[in-house]
């Protein structure tokens, strides 16, 4: 039996991991800043905890009821975080540093909050959210693709740091996933493009992503649930896990395009013509 911390375990893949965990027979803590929505986890032997991961505070509190209650920790699984898009330009520079607060620093300080606990046991396992965006950008994703492109640069020197002390870093960097993620970020899309020279074009990128991620073509979350199980169960766990059939394939093919070629197939997909690119020059007021 391991002792399992999942952050972000009140809705879609952390509950989902939560559950299929805790059936595997582990002891798993449910961890999210609205515990009610966690009541139904009861039910598989999941342990409900409050955690709000920007305050510090919060943080210390969790970690010490579960050493306190279990004298050890396996596995954190970092999967606390949300998406945001729009523009550099209309994005407010408060909603950045949130972005950047919860996917980023969140992550770090609930890491920082386990290792010594994890280096005193000579093992553990540190398993990271990120997302195809950690390594393909999109249009209207910056703030987004930055605090998971940093997710990714973050899990890699840790895995170095960690490793003499028996402890594993994954990640899991799925593509688009069947979940109300695309929705809620298409909302956001609008918003922050509403009467601005960005608005049309972003009308249209919001469609395509509503369309997309309610297709009964693509994966639900169980198949992301079933790689972060696999990262914290498996005795030798892979670096990174892609779960999603466009996952490995967007990122192959933007490692090896060349910059304008990504971004004509880019353009053809959200049915851009080139003087509509998102990226022209803004008029002067």
């Amino acid at each position: 039996m391991k002792v399992i911390i999942i952050t972000g375990a009140s809705s879609g893949i952390g509950y989902i991991s939560a559950r299929e965990l805790a059936l595997a027979g582990n002891k798993v803590y449910g961890a999210a800043r609205r515990v009610e929505k966690m009541d139904s986890l009861k039910e598989y032997g999941v342990v409900p905890l409050k955690l709000d991961v920007t305050d510090e505070d919060s943080i210390r509190q969790a970690v010490e009821t579960v050493i306190s209650e279990q004298g050890r920790i396996d596995a954190l699984v970092n999967n606390a975080g949300f998406g945001m898009m729009g523009p550099v330009e209309t994005v407010s520079m408060e909603d950045a540093r949130r972005q950047m607060e919860v996917n980023l620093f969140g992550m770090a300080a609930m890491t920082r909050a386990v290792l010594a606990q994890m280096r005193s046991q000579g093992e553990g396992r540190i398993i990271n959210t990120s997302s195809m965006a950690g390594s393909v950008p999109i249009p209207y994703g910056a703030w987004y693709n930055i605090s998971k492109y940093s997710v990714e640069a973050f899990s890699a020197d840790l895995r170095m740091e960690v490793r003499p002390f028996g402890i594993k870093v994954s990640v899991i960097a799925p593509g688009p996933i069947h979940t109300q993620w695309g929705t809620i970020a298409a909302d956001h899309l609008q918003r922050t493009t509403e009467g601005t020279v960005y608005e049309e074009n972003a009308a249209r990128e919001a469609e395509a992503f509503r369309f997309a991620y309610t297709s009964s073509l693509l994966p639900g979350p169980e198949k992301v649930a079933s790689c972060i199980c696999k990262a914290v169960l498996s005795p030798h766990p892979r670096f990174h896990y892609r779960p999603g059939p466009s996952a490995s394939a967007s990122v192959i093919a933007h490692r090896l395009m060349p910059s304008s070629w990504w971004d004509a197939m880019v353009c053809m997909v959200w049915k851009w013509r080139g003087d509509r690119w998102p990226f022209r020059k803004v008029p002067s007021e």
